[in-house]
């Protein structure tokens, strides 16, 4: 398919005109009277409104424009780039900056390939075909690293295919109830509905000797519209990159989990990653439709069950039989030096007490979307706080701002500087995240329930592009649910809620350490739409400006939010936690939980009386925080409070089999990667029908809800 020359014209032009932006996001909205955690917001209003006049469209784009001129893989050349350029604008706006290095495991592809067989010998395809469309003006570069996945294993093995649609756990389970022996096999398996990294480590529990991972088009392909150059869908050749670590079982350096792998680290204090529990052993290679329809075409066995047939015009069958594949990895696998860049801001009244926004800049190719719209976006926001430090404004709170390497290869530059400045950031008031910034204009977000009407109060002082505000346009999308296709990644509230819905935190971000290993209250933002280049050659410039945003007011008005997330925390009087919502959510999971049916021998009593003396707690305290009072010690002592409850729901023990993770409420599951299981502890014993775990989790769970309620008790 070809782009037409009108449109391609346009594309190539859009850099270098001027911008018109619509008078909705140049016009911030009407500030509120009040703002919950300011006892008097007028003040803060006028910062607001100082603030919200800065963030630019067109400055944004260009901001954009550079960091994915070229390919910048983690610990790449090109990498260093951008993360000089990030710090050059942290140091132009006024904060104290530094490029802080790690050296951490990464893996490079030597050589990736396969070929398939048919039964009778004859050859099916050779691969990976090359990324390629009728016209991109990035594709051709010859420093776009190969498809690979990040942690796959080394190797050369041949076997028999096996398809397993998602590899979801459930998926694996039909296929062993068919009594089909994975040992020795090579499973396809399609993008979609989980992490990759769990379709790799089931298959390897499983016995299987390597994974395809193939995007169908039923997911975001030509199923879904057109596919680019000439609409935003993935076109046949295009491969989905990504990691494939095992995060779920801990995420950063490989052989340094809940340690720094700062640059002067020992080697001797390095472990073995294949012993540690979060690497595969196994092959596994992504590949795109256009390499995996023959080989699925000529698989033979039975048909498969109803719900697993993707869009590629023929029967799918389970295999076992019909074709063979060669799979050879090559992975170099080296200590890399990658580079965190770290801006400070430094608070007058709460200087030990941070307030964080973060988000990564390394992308697999190019990156348009994922994460550079989301670095262009905080530029843009770091650009409105310099104009606010220019006229001589300073945060209560110091106010940190990230720009994290490796998060690609497993949330590692997040990680390592998280695990460096634990001890500070049992302090820190909040941790804000924009990753996908902008793949189209529907808002979404997901948060810990006492940030969750935080978001939506910053959400209604931000003009929408579409008119209103990005909170009234939200709530008339209602996108509650709302999924960028074949990332897996779906936002999701495990709780019933009377207003927009705003998700759980799983992971597949840079929040995950902050929250679930050190109990930082965090958020969650993204701007989402048909978004169908993730991780391949083609989420690049020419994308973007065609498909997400071409004249980069969506850019803006994530700008805007996170600025105002960040000003909101750092300058409230009193955090503006929500722990009433917390505590009805709580309530609502343990209600879920015991309705399983392995849940009967359970006794829940202890657990949801601790949940309502947590709720009568925390309706006490919020009446309190509406009306704390002017001494500062006393105000200085519920900031404490408030800030020790969240803290208070981390148990130092972890989870099983998993004790990096130390959240009680929410984790990512072990068998969905991203999205978040609340009560993790109880919840996936119960999955795994053993109720004696399920009870000790129980316990735990309840003296973690207890020693959060009394906390709440001592701040009335």
């Amino acid at each position: 398919m070809r782009l037409r020359p009108a449109v391609l014209s346009v594309v190539c032009t859009l850099a270098f005109l001027p911008i018109t932006l619509p008078v909705s996001a140049q016009t911030p909205a009407s500030a509120p009277a009040q703002v919950f955690g300011y006892t008097d917001f007028t003040a803060q209003s006028k910062i607001d409104a100082d603030f919200l006049a800065v963030p630019d469209a067109k400055l944004a784009g260009q901001h954009l424009k550079i960091l994915t001129a070229k390919p910048h893989i983690a610990s790449s050349p090109e990498d260093h780039e951008t993360a000089e350029y990030v710090a050059q604008k942290f140091i132009a706006a006024g904060l104290e900056t530094k490029i802080v290095p790690y050296r951490v495991l990464l893996n490079q592809p030597r050589k990736v390939s396969f070929e398939a067989h048919s039964d009778e010998g004859a050859l099916l395809i050779t691969g990976p075909a090359r990324e390629h469309v009728s016209s991109d003006p990035f594709q051709d570069d010859p420093r776009v690293v190969m498809p690979f996945n990040g942690s796959s294993g080394s190797g050369d093995v041949t076997g028999e295919v096996v398809y397993a649609n998602y590899g979801r756990l459930e998926d694996f389970d039909a296929l062993a109830a068919q009594n089909i022996d994975l040992h020795g096999k090579i499973v396809m398996v399609r993008y979609g509905a989980n992490f990759r990294g769990v379709k790799v480590y089931i298959a390897e529990q499983r016995g299987a000797v390597g994974v395809l991972i193939y995007s169908d088009p039923q997911d975001d392909g030509y199923f879904q519209g057109d596919v680019y150059p000439d609409g935003p869908w993935r076109p046949e050749s295009a491969v989905q990159r990504g990691s494939v670590q095992y995060l779920f079982k801990y995420p950063g350096d490989p052989q340094t989990p809940g340690v720094a792998s700062t640059v002067d680290l020992p080697d001797s204090a390095r472990l073995d990653p294949l012993k540690t529990g979060n690497q595969p052993s196994i092959i596994s290679i992504p590949i795109s439709y256009h390499d995996a329809s023959p080989i699925l075409q000529a698989m033979k066995g039975a048909s498969v069950p109803k719900g697993w047939q993707g869009a590629l015009p023929f029967s799918y069958h389970i295999g076992g039989s019909g074709v063979s594949i060669h799979l050879i990895s090559d992975q170099d696998y080296q200590i890399r030096t990658i580079w965190d860049v770290i801006g400070k801001i430094k608070g007058t009244q709460y200087p030990d007490n941070w307030v964080v926004i973060g988000n990564h800049r390394d992308a697999w190719v190019y990156g348009a979307v994922d994460p550079n719209s989301g670095t262009a976006a905080m530029l843009e926001a770091v650009h409105g706080f310099g104009a606010l430090i220019k006229a001589g404004w300073k945060p209560k709170r110091t106010i940190v701002v990230a720009s994290w390497d490796a998060e690609e290869e497993g949330l590692i530059g997040s990680t390592e500087w998280t695990e460096e400045h634990a001890k500070v950031l049992e302090h820190a008031a909040a941790y804000f995240n924009v990753d996908v910034a902008v793949a189209g204009s529907q808002f979404s977000a997901e948060a810990v329930p006492s940030l969750k009407e935080f978001i939506r109060e910053v959400a209604k002082q931000v003009p929408s592009p579409k008119g209103g505000t990005v909170y009234s346009q939200w709530k008339l999308a209602s996108i509650g649910e709302v999924r960028d296709s074949n990332t897996g990644h779906v936002p999701h509230a495990n709780a019933p809620s009377d207003d927009v819905a705003v998700g759980d935190l799983g992971s597949g971000s840079d929040f995950t350490p902050f929250l679930q290993h050190v109990g930082v209250p965090s958020t969650d933002i993204g701007s989402h739409g048909s978004y169908g280049v993730y991780h391949s050659v083609f989420d690049n410039y020419a994308w973007f400006t065609q498909n997400a945003d071409p004249t980069f007011v969506y850019l803006q008005e994530m700008a805007r939010i996170l600025g105002l997330e960040a000003l909101h925390m750092a300058d409230a009087d009193v955090l503006p936690y929500d722990y009433v919502t917390y505590g009805k959510e709580i309530a609502s999971y343990l209600d879920s939980a015991k309705r399983k049916p392995s849940a009967k021998t359970l006794d829940f009593a202890p657990a949801e009386a601790a949940a309502t003396r947590f709720t009568r707690a925390a309706e006490a305290v919020h009446s309190r925080q509406l009306n704390p009072g002017a001494n500062a010690a006393q105000l200085t002592q519920l900031n404490q409070s408030l800030r020790d409850t969240e803290a208070d729901f981390i148990s130092e023990t972890g989870l099983p089999n998993r004790s990096w993770y130390k959240h009680t409420i929410y984790a990512p599951g072990e068998y969905t990667g991203y999205a978040a299981v609340v009560i993790p502890g109880v919840n996936e014993a119960l999955d795994a029908k053993n109720p004696t775990v399920a009870n000790q989790q129980l316990d735990v769970l309840t003296q973690a809800i207890n020693r959060a309620a009394q906390t709440l008790e001592a701040a009335e």
